[in-house]
Order: C-alpha cells, then sequence, then structure tokens
C-alpha cells in the first residue's frame, strides 16, 4: 500500500533535448529501509536523484515523500522535508576543522559567523561527540579537513548530512576512488546508518553491494531493469547482458 511508503516513484518519464532519460520508472521504498541502485552509464541513475530531490522536474508520473508530491517542492523545501543528498565529490570547509564542519551543518543553526563565535550548547556538544563516533572521526576532532584522507572527507561528509536529521539519506558512489579498507568500513558507516534513516546508495563497486547486503534495483535505459538480492540480479540473463557482462 502506497501509505505504507516513505518514497513513492510511479510511472515517472523525462526527456531531455530528444533523449529520454528516465522512461516510465516506478520504484518504492519502506521506512527502514536500505537499497542499493546499480546501472551502466546512463542508465538513469543520477536523473532518478535529481527527481526525488527537485532538481529535475519529471515529465510524467508523480514522485511521493512521506505523502508530500515532490515534484511541486523545490530543492530546499525538499531537503527540509527530511532528504539528504551526498554528490560523488565530497565537498567539506577544508580550512574548518571535523567538528567546525560538522557544527555548520547542524539542523536549527542560523549564522554560520555567530555559530563558529558562540559556545556550543550542551546538545550541540551531544550531537557532534554522536556525529564524530558515527563517522570514526573522533581522533581527527580538532584537525583541519582539508588533511584527511578521500575516505575521510566522504564520511565527514556524511556526517554533516546526518546533521541535518533526514529521514531518507542518498548517497552517489561514496566509495569511488577508496581504498579496499575505507570500502568496508564505508559499508559499516551505512549500516548502522540504516539502524535509524532509510538510505539510497547509488554504486558500481558489486563488493561494495554485497557488503550492504541489501536489495538491489537494477536500471537501464532509465527504466528498472530487474529487482532482488545481489545474486539474484547476478544471475539475470538480463543483467548479465546490459551490466555485469561487460
Amino acid at each position: 500500500m502506497t501509505g505504507d511508503l516513505l518514497l513513492d516513484v510511479r510511472n515517472v518519464s523525462v526527456t531531455f533535448d530528444g533523449f529520454r532519460a528516465i522512461n516510465n520508472l516506478s520504484l518504492s521504498l519502506r521506512p527502514g529501509e536500505m537499497r542499493a541502485i546499480v546501472g551502466p552509464n546512463g542508465a538513469g541513475k543520477t536523473t532518478m536523484m535529481d527527481i526525488i530531490t527537485g532538481k529535475t522536474r519529471p515529465d510524467t508520473g508523480t514522485a511521493r515523500f512521506q505523502g508530500h508530491d515532490l515534484t511541486r517542492l523545490d530543492e530546499p523545501a525538499i531537503a527540509r522535508l527530511g532528504i539528504g543528498r551526498k554528490f560523488q565529490k565530497p565537498t567539506v570547509f577544508e580550512a574548518l576543522s571535523v567538528t567546525e564542519n560538522l557544527l555548520l551543518s547542524l539542523k536549527g543553526i542560523r549564522s554560520p559567523f555567530a555559530m563558529l563565535m558562540a559556545r556550543q550548547s550542551a546538545r550541540e556538544r551531544e550531537r557532534i561527540a554522536h556525529l564524530l563516533q558515527l563517522t570514526r572521526l573522533q581522533d581527527m576532532a580538532d584537525q583541519p579537513a582539508g588533511g584527511m584522507s578521500h575516505g575521510q572527507k566522504q564520511w565527514l561528509e556524511i556526517g554533516m548530512l546526518m546533521g541535518q536529521e533526514p529521514d531518507l539519506l542518498l548517497v552517489d558512489e561514496p566509495v569511488a576512488g577508496m581504498t579496499d579498507a575505507e570500502t568496508m568500513a564505508t559499508a559499516d558507516l551505512l549500516r548502522e546508518i540504516n539502524r535509524t534513516r532509510s538510505v539510497v546508495v547509488v554504486e558500481h563497486d558489486m563488493d561494495f553491494v554485497r557488503a550492504l547486503g541489501v536489495g538491489v534495483t537494477v536500471l537501464h535505459e532509465g527504466a528498472v531493469l530487474a529487482e532482488g538480492t545481489l545474486d539474484e540480479i547476478s544471475a539475470d540473463p538480463r543483467v548479465i547482458e546490459v551490466y555485469l557482462g561487460r
């Protein structure tokens, strides 16, 4: 039933300059679910996230989040509803410390300059401590973000998104460029987040998807080609032909 769904995308299509990027796409997510989205380049993965976050308006179809019609809202309004998006390339404030980056991200902070000059409240200190623990960055709390590894910057940005207290986290290729150890640590981090939040992960790294241990949706030519466990979709001849066999 639609009422039981956190996210419900129905029969959505988008055309750019004659190219149909999304073709009658339907996708749903239950509260508390984590889903991996895979597929070849050009399959529509980024456009799908653009629609959910209000960056792109569909030509046809509906997209609803907790009952709200996303196609009628702009990006800031959708973010306030509780959808957080992490792009592939991390964007952190490199001259600020890890703690200052997290403090800037906290929901409810009004003025960045006033925030950095003011004393932290007990509630803010508690939230920062939680985010540092969640992202495994306690030992780097006072260090400038610019000196961190690529993987650590990715974790910091995920922590900054969590500071906004989203109900749904959209994460785009979080482990691109990471070491194997960082990749597995990121899987642990997202599983931890999934204990209290719903998560959609767009990813190419199948070892990472396997480590997540979640349901997988395969997109191809702007539509859902297959859904199931990683083992199920890996054995699907259509998926092998258009994606895994390449």
